[in-house]
């Protein structure tokens, strides 16, 4: 087995295991009386992460591994866990906004206002240039600027209303 076929392997597990996780957070979120917000959007976020997998699966699993990269790499996976254990049962993949919650404002959240985003914005540009895929980083990173703008925007705005709610 390569490098290459391990690393993707590793990715594709990761992915899974955030899926299984964001799906029981997002359960018991909505049990606690959250709400979900702008859910239009996520089928493209998912469709957009699969093809982007995808696609390093069918072109990578044969090329040579960059070590130089694949360490940046490694940082950003010690920055999703920190993310993710940051927020605990309060992360998902999804919009949820648990009502008179107050926002996370500590680990990556003192320094950025979405680290998670910070993240992808990463791996999307990075795990490709491990691969030695610069031309799929360039276009998927385009793609994915897209969809983040639309989430975030969305994001920004039921977390303007939690806060409103709140106050109130």
């Amino acid at each position: 087995m390569t490098a290459a076929i391990l690393l993707l392997a590793f990715v594709t597990l990761e992915r899974l295991a955030e899926l299984w996780l964001a799906r029981r957070n997002t359960a018991d979120l909505v049990a606690r009386g959250a709400v979900e917000f702008a859910p239009g959007h996520y089928p493209l976020i998912v469709t957009l992460h699969a093809a982007w997998l995808a696609g390093l699966w069918w072109l990578g699993w044969d090329r040579p591994v960059h070590g130089g990269w694949l360490a940046v790499f490694a940082v950003l996976q010690i920055a999703r866990v920190w993310v993710i254990a940051t927020l605990g049962r309060r992360w998902t993949t999804r919009i949820i906004v648990l009502p008179g919650a107050p926002l996370v404002r500590h680990g990556p959240y003192r320094f950025l206002s979405h680290p998670n985003y910070a993240v992808v914005v990463g791996e999307i540009a990075v795990l490709p240039l491990v691969f030695g895929l610069p031309l799929y980083a360039l276009v998927f990173s385009g793609l994915n600027a897209v969809v983040l703008a639309i989430r975030i925007r969305a994001e920004q705005a039921a977390l303007g209303q939690s806060v409103h709610a709140r106050r109130a």
